[in-house]
C-alpha cells in the first residue's frame, strides 16, 4: 500500500509540472548606433554601453560606433568621462530584427574648488622671505621720484620728440623762411663799396697816428 501511494504522488507531481506552460522567450534583435556630441555633432569614442536588463557591458569603438544583440524593451545606458549619462530604451513593438539609434551625449562641466599653491614649505621659510622682502613704493613715493630733477633730466635726454613738438618746430622754420625769402645775404669780400670803406678807414687811421706823433 505504501508503494502504491508513493507511485501515485510521484505521478501527480510529474503531471502538474508537465501541465505548466513554458515561459515565452524574448526574441533577439541586432542593436546598432553611433554616439555623438549634442553640441558639436562630433563622435564620442570609447563610450561604455551597459544593458541594464542583462547587466552586460560593451564599449563603442574610436568612431563612436556600437553593435550588439539585445531584446526589445531593454534599457541601455551610455557613460563616458566628461559627459552626462544618456539612456535609450529599445521599443518593444519592433517589426524587424534590427534597430538603429543615434545617441546624443552632452558634455559635462565640472567646477573644481580653487587650489592655492604656496612656495614655502614651512613657516620658518615664510618668515625669512617676508622679513627680507622689499616693500614696494606707494603712489606718493612713485610720484615724487617721477617728478625729481634727475628723472626729468633723464627723460629730456632719452625721450624722442613727439608729433606736436616736431610739427611746431617745422612751422617755425617755415615761418622764418617766408619772412627772409626776399633778403639775399651777400659776401662782403665781393662788395667794392665795402673795400672802399675799408681803405678809407685805413687811411684815416694813418693820418690820426701822424698827428699824434707831431
Amino acid at each position: 500500500m505504501k508503494y502504491v501511494f508513493t507511485f501515485l504522488l510521484t505521478f501527480f507531481v510529474i503531471s502538474a509540472f508537465a501541465q505548466q506552460p513554458e515561459p515565452a522567450r524574448k526574441r533577439l534583435i541586432q542593436f546598432s548606433g553611433i554616439i555623438t556630441d549634442v553640441d558639436s555633432n562630433r563622435v564620442v569614442p570609447y563610450v561604455t554601453v551597459t544593458n541594464m536588463n542583462t547587466r552586460e557591458q560593451r564599449s563603442a569603438n574610436y568612431k563612436g560606433y556600437f553593435s550588439f544583440v539585445a531584446h526589445p524593451g531593454d534599457t541601455i545606458d551610455y557613460t563616458a568621462v566628461g559627459f552626462t549619462k544618456a539612456q535609450v530604451i529599445i521599443p518593444e513593438d519592433l517589426k524587424e530584427e534590427k534597430y538603429t539609434a543615434l545617441v546624443k551625449m552632452k558634455a559635462e562641466i565640472i567646477y573644481l574648488p580653487t587650489v592655492r599653491v604656496y612656495p614655502w614649505a614651512t613657516v620658518e621659510e615664510f618668515t625669512k622671505d617676508f622679513l627680507s622682502m622689499k616693500i614696494a613704493d606707494d603712489d606718493v613715493e612713485i610720484a615724487r621720484k617721477n617728478l625729481s630733477s634727475k628723472s626729468i633730466g633723464g627723460m629730456m635726454v632719452t625721450l624722442p620728440r613727439d608729433a606736436g613738438e616736431i610739427s611746431g618746430l617745422n612751422w617755425r622754420l617755415n615761418h622764418d623762411r617766408a619772412l627772409n625769402k626776399n633778403m639775399v645775404q651777400t659776401n662782403p669780400l665781393l662788395n667794392p663799396f665795402a673795400w672802399g670803406k675799408l681803405m678809407q678807414q685805413i687811411f684815416s687811421g694813418d693820418k690820426t697816428r701822424k698827428e699824434d706823433e707831431n
